[in-house]
C-alpha cells in the first residue's frame, strides 16, 4: 500500500474531513496544487474551487471557499469559510444564485456601486465553484 497523508477539511461548524488520502489538490491563490505523502512543509491560501482527493479508487471532490492550508508531518489540514461535497451540491439552486448573482453584478456596475459589486463578484464565484464541483463527481 502506497503512502498515505492526513487530509483535514475544518470549517467553522467543524470538521468536514479527517481522512487518510493518496493525494489532495485545491485551488490556491497562487495557482492549484497537488499534495502527496510525505510533502514540504508550506503554508498557502485558499479561494473559492474545488478540492479533490483520492484514496485508492475512490475520488471526492468538495466546493471550498476562502481560507488556509498548511502542510506539516505528512498532514494536510484547510480552514475554510465553508466546504460542500459535490454530491450534495444541488445544481438547480446554485444556477439560480449564479443568476442573482449576474443580475445584481449589472446592476452594480449602473449605479457605481462598489460595495455590491464586490459582494455579487463574491456570490457569483461561489455559485460557479458549486457548479463546477457538482459536475465533477
Amino acid at each position: 500500500m502506497a503512502q498515505q497523508i492526513r487530509l483535514e477539511v475544518v470549517t467553522p461548524k467543524g470538521a468536514v474531513v479527517s481522512e487518510d488520502v493518496d493525494i489532495v489538490n485545491a485551488p490556491g491563490y497562487g495557482g492549484d496544487f497537488g499534495v502527496l505523502a510525505n510533502h514540504a512543509p508550506f503554508l498557502s491560501t485558499i479561494k473559492i474551487g474545488t478540492l479533490t482527493y483520492e484514496q485508492g479508487r475512490k475520488r471526492e471532490t468538495l466546493m471550498v471557499s476562502g481560507g488556509f492550508c498548511e502542510v506539516s508531518n505528512n498532514k494536510i489540514t484547510f480552514l475554510v469559510e465553508s466546504a460542500e461535497f459535490g454530491s450534495e451540491i444541488d445544481v438547480d439552486r446554485a444556477m439560480r444564485a449564479k443568476e442573482r448573482a449576474e443580475k445584481r453584478l449589472a446592476q452594480a456596475a449602473q449605479h457605481d456601486e462598489q460595495f455590491n459589486r464586490v459582494r455579487a463578484e463574491a456570490a457569483l464565484k461561489r455559485a460557479m465553484a458549486r457548479i463546477k464541483t457538482a459536475k465533477n463527481i
